[in-house]
């Protein structure tokens, strides 16, 4: 059997690579230097040159709240334009799998919580990330038209917010919890007395380590078939403060940490129920507290070997 894992250098990608590569797979993990998936001809005679079993599109143009809310034409065009190429090159291929990782950002603002599968399209979106979560409904939307049309096993999850080792540290694109390890790790080195950190850290969100997501995509290819999105998460959350005072215990920071309530929070809360993927016999291994550790500790090497991402 052989993958083609899109977006193979990035956060998810990566992983994938590694969890499909443990179970004695062929992987070939492809970005943009080997593909340009925003060309449709080069998109579609790479995968015809392969012609997989199975591909995971974890390809997309991501970024934090400063960035999905100022450049929204690119969140939105980009990722419409990649997972489109994808799809369209793994049809004319007969790829008979393919696997598309959206975003937990595709549910309502105020949603009901843990959110639910049948929570899609219930209410209005999140306004600083609208573009990148109607693309990522879009994304959905396309598998369940390719299933409709053409009888394909096809299908997405829907993770929650992913970090761990190689995820994009630049803060002016990162999410939040990796822009938090930079911050805190740079103030923990050059003795900082304060850390200035956006909103004012009630929001609650709930975070997944990528190696569990990785699990995750592994399993649901051997064992999900549904035009269903399937949420991937841990069911469990805690606010932006409290996550900051772990991030910042764990890099050795001893200094203040301050809000700034000018900056927008985001949605207020956003948890997943995950009841679906659980029956399907996975469960998360990875504690947050033991992932943020291990995030810090590949940072900093990755940091003195001039490797990540920022």
């Amino acid at each position: 059997m052989t993958i083609i894992v899109a977006g193979a250098t990035g956060l998810a990608g990566s992983a994938i690579v590694k969890a499909f590569e443990t179970k004695g797979q062929t992987v070939i993990g492809i970005n943009r230097s080997v593909v340009d998936l925003l060309n449709s001809s080069q998109t579609e005679e790479f995968v015809a040159s392969i012609k997989p079993s199975l591909i995971v599109d974890a390809a997309a143009k991501v970024g934090g709240i400063g960035a999905n809310n100022s450049y929204p034409v690119e969140f939105l065009g980009d990722n419409i334009t990649i997972q489109g190429n994808l799809m369209r090159a793994a049809h004319k291929a007969g790829v008979p799998n393919f696997i598309f990782l959206g975003s937990s950002c595709i549910y309502p603002r105020d949603c009901a919580q843990p959110i639910k599968e049948e929570y899609l399209m219930t209410g209005p979106l999140e306004a600083t990330n609208s573009a990148y979560a109607i693309a990522k409904i879009a994304g959905i939307e396309l598998i369940n038209s390719y299933r409709k049309e053409y009888g394909t096993k096809w299908i997405s999850l829907m993770p929650t917010n992913l970090y761990g080792p190689r995820d994009n540290f630049d803060l002016t694109a990162s999410h939040v919890l990796p822009a938090f390890i930079r911050r805190f790790v740079e103030a923990a080195e050059t003795g900082a007395s304060k850390v200035t950190l956006w909103g004012t850290g009630t929001p609650l969100r709930e975070f997944l380590h990528v190696d569990d997501l990785a699990s995750a995509v592994v399993l649901a290819s051997e064992k999900y078939d549904s035009s269903m999105h399937l949420n991937v998460g841990t069911g469990q959350d805690l606010s932006i403060k409290q996550l900051a005072e772990k991030v910042a215990n764990a890099a050795g920071f001893t200094g203040e940490t301050e809000w700034d309530s000018s900056k927008p929070d985001g949605t207020p809360r956003k948890v997943l129920d995950v009841s679906r993927i659980l029956a399907l016999g996975w469960k998360p291994t990875i504690t947050i507290d033991e992932g943020i550790a291990s995030t810090i500790a590949w940072y900093k090497g990755a940091n003195t070997r001039g490797e990540v991402r920022k």
